[in-house]
């Protein structure tokens, strides 16, 4: 039994000493391998590893990942034109000389992360200093973000390098301060009012303009027609007139009855008149003669 029981004990001694010796190397990370905290070894393909046991070696894993850093200081920062403005980025950046990385940042990308960030910030300070709103929001933008990522290449790569690799900077999001932004709206608000009251202006002289003209037309339309009926009826009137008269001519007593029918007809239009009239007046010849003559032969053709 008791050969049995130390063969068990050395067996998981030697299990547990294999257990600590052993580690895997995932391919989403680095394994760095260190003794008394210098840097034996640094691990960059995934698989099976070994060391040696706590405390003799010990290892530490890191991110290789591409990572994404975001701005979270919302300090507002100036213009060339001393205009103080809001600037959202990100950076994108990775781990590629773990070593580097371990002795001048640490085994935490946080910290790496946190130090970057600073850095970053001083490099969009510099550079918004020397350019103005309308450069931050136009084409000169992009040069911006690419000055802006050298200068950041060059402070990790200074006498102590980081060994980090900064693969894109970009700026997300350029705002005023929440002081002026809301003075800014009423100028923007001002100034579209001031353009549709202009546009309106203008609509209502063209809309004008238009009713004078069509007005002129429509009048000038009105008189030709009128123009036009008036010479018509003239002609109608004087072609009447002729043919009245020729007709007229050929029985001048006929004439004078047909005339003095379209008297009566105007003067008893209406049952409502009243007139007062001497019926020995000339007006009702044609009546007290209309029974005692004969009437009148027709014209000779």
């Amino acid at each position: 039994m008791n050969r049995i029981g130390l063969f068990v004990s050395s067996a998981l001694v030697l299990l547990g000493l294999l257990s600590s010796s052993l580690f895997v190397v995932d391919q989403r990370q680095f394994g760095v391998v260190y003794a008394l905290g210098q840097i034996k070894e640094v691990i960059t393909e995934p698989g099976l590893n070994f060391k040696l046991p706590p405390p003799f070696q010990n290892v530490s894993y890191i991110d290789k990942r591409l990572l994404t850093l975001d701005s979270t200081d919302p300090e507002p920062m100036l213009t060339a034109e001393k205009q103080r403005v809001v600037i959202d980025w990100y950076v994108r950046w990775r781990i590629s000389q773990p070593s580097d990385y371990i002795r001048n940042v640490g085994l935490d990308e946080r910290t790496g992360a946190n130090q970057l960030s600073r850095v970053v910030r001083n490099a969009f300070q510099e550079e918004i200093n020397k350019r103005t709103v309308k450069d931050l929001l136009s084409l000169k933008r992009e040069q911006l973000m690419t000055d802006v990522k050298t200068e950041v290449q060059q402070a990790v790569k200074g006498t102590k390098s980081w060994g980090v690799e900064i693969v894109d900077v970009r700026i997300t999001r350029v705002d005023y301060v929440e002081a002026i932004t809301e003075s800014v709206y009423r100028r923007m608000e001002a100034e579209r009012k001031r353009v549709a009251n202009e546009l309106r202006s203008t609509g209502a002289a063209e809309g004008e303009k238009i009713r004078a003209d069509a007005d002129r037309q429509r009048e000038v339309t009105v008189a030709n027609a009128y123009r036009d009926a008036q010479k018509v009826k003239g002609e109608g009137d004087a072609q009447a007139a002729r043919i009245y008269n020729e007709a007229f001519g050929r029985d001048p007593q006929f004439a004078q009855f047909y005339r003095s029918l379209e008297a009566y007809k105007s003067s008893f239009n209406k049952r409502s008149d009243v007139m007062v009239l001497d019926p020995s007046s000339e007006f009702f010849r044609a009546m007290r003669s209309s029974g005692a003559q004969t009437p009148p032969s027709p014209p000779r053709r």
